[in-house]
């Protein structure tokens, strides 16, 4: 888990800094443009995605999960520490960006193939009874990214002037997240090997073990994920949007990001364990209609108010319900998913989900609000896309062990 919230650091790292990476790679007279351009270079990291997550996830599923999580996270690391060291558009010119792009490709290429063995793994080294709470550390780790990459926008925000943070803040994020890559290949090189172990298959899986006869376990993956995908990539641009769209101060706004980070990691956790006893749907759908009830009043207030305590508190409650929610989800598309293909399918399924979604969500609201100079767009975004994840939930198989032990044979 250390080395996936590496990877996800990464990726919170560019959208807390997204305002100061578009000033290092794409010099404009005009920060909207600049803010668009480094926007869509974080897109582009999206779009390389299924391609890691097919071929990383077929080696997992072929060869083992031990290889495939080291492949993936050394290539991650080639990333991170490319990035940072790419010198800004003033020194190199035109390369600059070029590198930047070439980079966001293999970070994509890493983050889609890490999802698939990561989720396998857990599911396939955990008891039953405690697959719901082992494997909703794997979205626990994006939040303890969120936290991290916030905890040090707001260190950074604290001892360096705007301008100094502008040219090196962000480059000291990307380094202080390099320092973990050795610590996290020796302890995936220990990791025991789970592809080999027998498992039963469960009452929950289609006979054939054919990608076309799990198509509606997929089908309504692809809307579950498309809903937690926007909610997570809206609750990360939370930053950018309070400095450039509410003018609140670069510190509070990082503050918005560790709220967000905090919230995630106890309530993904809590919701993996109360799926563990009461099932993957209940779980998912009571939490997700609360989220979805208070998304406009949070961001009215986040509107209207324009201080860092209203913007606190409403990232926290929002936060809060879609992270609970979110705890069983993997699980439940993990569990759904017969073994010989558990890897590629879980790690294709939300790859692609994710490039489609989650790599137009911040340019898009950053466009909407420019766009129709309504600062409300993001909420209505965010309930519409929280309605088909609903509506897919109530659709879905359930998949808990404790759920599927009463069911009459």
């Amino acid at each position: 888990m250390i080395g996936n919230a590496l990877e996800f650091y990464d990726f919170t790292t560019y959208s807390v800094f997204a305002v100061d990476i578009g000033q290092a790679f794409f010099p404009s007279h005009t920060p909207f443009v600049r803010l668009m351009l480094s926007l869509m270079t974080f897109g582009v990291g999206f779009l390389t995605r299924p391609v890691g997550a097919l071929v990383i996830g077929a080696f997992a599923d072929r060869v083992g999960r031990r290889p495939a999580m080291l492949l993936s996270f050394g290539l991650m690391g080639v990333g991170i520490v490319g990035l940072a060291a790419t010198p800004g558009y003033a020194a190199i010119g035109v390369a600059a960006p070029v590198l930047a792009v070439l980079f966001r490709m293999i970070q994509g290429f890493a983050l889609g193939g890490e999802l698939g063995p990561v989720m396998a793994f857990l599911i396939e080294a955990s008891p039953p009874n405690r697959r719901g709470f082992v494997g909703s550390w794997q979205s626990a780790s994006q939040s303890v990214a969120s936290l991290v990459g916030g905890a040090v926008g707001l260190g950074l925000a604290a001892v360096l002037s705007p301008h100094l943070l502008a040219a090196y803040g962000w480059r000291a994020a990307f380094w202080l997240g390099a320092l973990v890559l050795p610590f996290g290949l020796i302890i995936r090189r220990a990791l025991p090997e789970t592809l080999h172990h027998h498992e039963t298959p469960s009452s929950a899986h289609p006979e054939s073990a054919a990608i076309l006869a799990h198509s509606r376990v997929l089908i309504l993956g692809v809307g579950v994920i498309m809903c937690f995908t926007t909610s997570t990539y809206v609750r990360l641009y939370l930053t950018t949007y309070a400095t450039t769209t509410l003018h609140i101060a670069a510190g509070a706004a990082y503050g918005a990001s560790v709220v967000n980070g905090a919230a995630g990691i106890v309530f993904t956790l809590l919701g993996g364990w109360l799926s563990d006893r009461h099932g993957r749907k209940p779980a998912m759908i009571w939490p997700l209609a609360a989220y979805l009830a208070a998304i406009y009043p949070a961001f009215f207030l986040i509107v209207r108010n324009h201080d860092p305590a209203t913007l606190w508190i409403a990232t926290g409650v929002i936060s809060a319900l879609s992270s609970m929610s979110t705890g069983a989800a993997l699980i439940w598309l993990s569990e759904a998913l017969r073994k010989e293909i558990r890897s590629a399918a879980t790690g294709g399924v939300y790859a692609i989900t994710v490039a489609t979604f989650g790599g137009v969500t911040q340019p898009l609201i950053a466009w909407l609000i420019e766009a129709t100079h309504q600062p409300l767009a993001p909420a209505y975004y965010l309930m519409a896309t929280t309605l088909v994840g609903l509506a897919a939930m109530v659709s879905m198989i359930e998949t808990a062990p404790v759920r599927l032990a009463k069911r009459p044979a």
